[in-house]
């Protein structure tokens, strides 16, 4: 038993000089410091609460930082700084003005690299040559606006589909209730299978990808000890590991079959015929060519399911949070149905993209709730590339730096009454450049050179389903009210599901 003990104080020392080592190796002979931060743990930091407290916590804990440390702070993983910067003007500076040194990743914790299939994908990839390649595909083939125009037709079916399904739940006479979260979610997966793999799925099928993909995301929590110790942990939870690798089978079984039907159709035709280029097709030919090599089939798997997540999940719950405010706020519901009706003919059974461009008021809404309501609080992990220095404090090398983007859509010195809903602060404030580039007020896109590359088709679809929604029915508030309390699943989520009354308008039946 002595022994024992001698040992475990033995290997604490250890690991504790290590540490100290290693922080010193950050703060001697440099001529700034790092910024200030909580008290740390030897050898672990402030990685257990990082990993394993639940992100409503984390967030709380996140603030009260801000508040106690400033708009930057230093936390540790370990012996390795992570830096939290909440000041916009701080922001701006690193990822505009030193964008290129801010622009990487950090090497992926053992679940994300697991599934990432070692980082091949736009998300976590490495700043480089691959990660170029591969969001330059996306950017052009997809995203460019002449892509963007072909696969209108699919839009206008999705949303068919999600007017049908909620005129399921109303009558012409009177009000109806519903949960939309799901309705909405359905009509965007309906969407996304289309523009992945170039086919109009059945609902069974749609439902089946929208499962998968919520049962991944919803599993991260009990997957998070994982990334602790992640070689001995593959023994001490055996099992969770192995549910982890289920759920990537499942996946693979799940989409190789689509894009294999996709290939073989693909091989059959002649491309020139189609006027639409399905995202997985761009995926066949692609050439790493630092690796000298085409893309794995398990690759294009994670492809697919990276346009799923990073397409519908932030716009699913950006939409939920748009209807829940025109719910809660009946007057900006009619302000906004009396501009569509202003731009709009009646009888008009959909809103097309060119309407859109004329309704500056559904724009201030849409801008308003990204402020108000970003889908993810925090912005993905960037690490710097060399040293660098923001508000006088030392940025390491090879360091994490986190950015707080709900704090900076929320800030007071930025927004006058911040926590109030009003999409008039952007009617005055046309040209707001959601791009951060010339000033940073909010960012729910991200900025600088890891900006979501398909930000623009997100604020085309947020605009085009809400203002359809709004020109079909009338929602009103359904029981107490609407509760604006949020958690945290993959996105930042109404923690009580938007649940409305929804009537059609009478004239464009």
């Amino acid at each position: 038993m002595g022994a024992c003990f001698f040992t475990l104080f033995l290997t604490f020392i250890f690991f504790t000089s290590r540490f100290v080592v290693a922080l010193n190796r950050y703060t001697k002979k440099r001529s700034h410091q790092l910024p200030p931060g909580p008290p740390t743990i030897p050898f672990f930091g402030n990685l257990l609460w990082l990993l394993v407290k639940p992100f409503s916590r984390v967030k709380a804990l996140s603030l009260s930082l801000h508040e106690i440390y400033g708009p930057i702070y230093t936390l540790y993983i370990g012996s390795k700084p992570l830096i939290v910067i909440a000041s916009h003007s701080l922001a701006h500076q690193a990822l505009i003005a030193n964008g290129a040194i801010f622009a990487d990743r950090p090497q992926a914790i053992a679940t994300e690299k697991f599934l990432s299939c070692d980082q091949h994908n736009i998300t976590l990839a490495f700043y480089g040559a691959k990660w170029l390649r591969l969001r330059r595909n996306l950017t052009y083939n997809i995203l460019h606006t002449s892509r963007i125009a072909s696969f209108a037709g699919a839009r206008k079916w999705a949303l068919d589909a999600l007017i049908n399904r909620l005129k399921s739940h109303s009558s012409s006479y009177e009000y109806h209730h519903t949960k939309i979260r799901e309705h909405i979610q359905h009509a965007l997966y309906s969407l996304f299978a289309f523009i992945c793999f170039g086919e109009k799925l059945e609902d069974k099928k749609i439902q089946d990808i929208k499962n998968l993909q919520r049962r991944l995301q919803s599993s991260l929590d009990e997957f998070k000890v994982l990334n602790l110790f992640p070689c001995l942990g593959k023994f001490i939870f055996h099992k969770r590991w192995e549910k982890l690798r289920q759920l990537r089978q499942d996946q693979e079984k799940l989409l190789v079959p689509l894009i294999k039907a996709r290939k073989a159709m693909r091989e059959g035709k002649n491309e020139k015929d189609e006027a639409f280029l399905p995202y997985v097709d761009t995926l066949f030919d692609l050439q790493l060519e630092e690796e000298n090599r085409k893309l794995e089939e398990k690759e294009i798997v994670t492809l697919c399911s990276e346009l799923f997540t990073a397409g519908i999940d932030t716009t699913s719950t950006t939409l939920e949070w748009i209807m829940a405010n025109l719910v809660k706020h009946p007057h900006i519901q009619d302000k906004l149905f009396k501009e569509i009706k202003g731009v709009v003919s009646e009888g008009e059974v959909e809103i097309k993209d060119e309407d859109l461009r004329k309704m500056p008021y559904l724009r201030a809404v849409i801008l308003e709730s990204l402020r108000r309501h970003p889908p993810s609080q925090f912005l993905i992990p960037h690490t710097v590339k060399e040293d660098a220095v923001l508000g006088g404090f030392l940025v390491p090398r090879n360091s994490i730096v986190i950015f707080m983007v709900v704090e900076m859509g929320r800030n007071p010195n930025l927004w006058e009454n911040p926590m109030e809903f009003k999409p008039e602060r952007f009617l005055n404030n046309g040209d707001f450049d959601i791009s951060g580039t010339k000033e940073i007020k909010m960012m729910p896109f991200g900025v600088g050179k890891r900006m979501c590359p398909a930000y623009r088709l997100a604020m085309l679809h947020l605009k085009y389903f809400v203002a359809n929604l709004v020109w079909h029915f009338n929602f009103k508030c359904f029981g107490e009210g609407v509760d604006l309390s949020e958690k945290h699943e993959f996105t930042a989520v109404m923690q009580n599901p938007l649940e409305v009354q929804i009537a059609p308008r009478l004239y464009v039946q």
